[in-house]
């Protein structure tokens, strides 16, 4: 079996019922996802390795030789020292404030490829499923240079009064607008761009990835 072949074989093991789903997994687009599995390329990427890995658990000496288990045994340790991430069972629309403070943090959550984030949170509602359901628990890093963010991935915006309070979950894009951003859900059912200045903005996390409740 190939790396390819192996690749292809996670789509069944990870229980993804549509080649979509997988390439919204890893928030790639679907023609790029088609590129892979087709094989057009000499390998899989350094870049979608590094998804592969810390997305979905998969053990990348397993994909690149067909050593090991296909998923990493080690999952996310809950620590009671202090040892690892915060966790907050808050919902974004707790509070008009938005203050991640440790000593609030309902316990500690130790996973090496999530451990240089800012906290862990919960998914509530469903404007950005598939790619985070509600329940699920998002790792988010917080961003501080505005200017320099990665367009298409996933986001935590907390805006102030001029933006009307904007607490979500968003995709982000470019706009033509130096100084403006494009939000946007990736749930089809949530049709609709929000458009807000960079300026109105409070706080943002990028979203580093997920896990479940059951790993914890």
């Amino acid at each position: 079996m190939t790396e390819l072949d192996r690749f292809k074989s996670l789509m069944d093991i990870l229980n993804f019922r549509t080649q979509r789903d997988f390439a919204v997994a890893l928030n790639i687009k679907d023609g790029s996802m088609s590129d892979i599995v087709r094989g057009r390329g000499n390998s899989i990427s350094a870049f979608i390795k590094d998804r592969l890995a810390y997305r979905l658990n998969v053990n990348i000496e397993w994909l690149e030789t067909g050593v090991g288990e296909p998923l990493m045994k080690s999952g996310p340790v809950i620590s009671e020292a202090k040892e690892g991430v915060p966790y907050f069972d808050i919902s974004l629309s707790d509070s008009d404030t938005f203050i991640l403070m440790e000593e609030q943090a309902e316990y500690f959550v130790n996973y090496k490829p999530f451990n240089d984030c800012t906290a862990y949170l919960p998914v509530y509602g469903d404007s950005m499923y598939p790619k985070y359901a509600s329940g699920e628990i998002i790792a988010i890093r917080e961003v501080t240079n505005f200017d320099v963010l990665q367009w298409g991935e996933a986001y935590v915006v907390m805006t102030d009064e001029k933006a009307n309070y904007l607490r979500s979950i968003k995709m982000i894009y470019q706009h033509a607008d130096p100084d403006k951003l494009i939000l946007r859900s990736s749930n089809p059912n949530f049709r609709g761009d929000t458009i807000i200045n960079k300026s109105n903005i409070t706080s943002l996390y990028i979203i580093k990835g997920k896990i479940t409740r059951n790993l914890i």
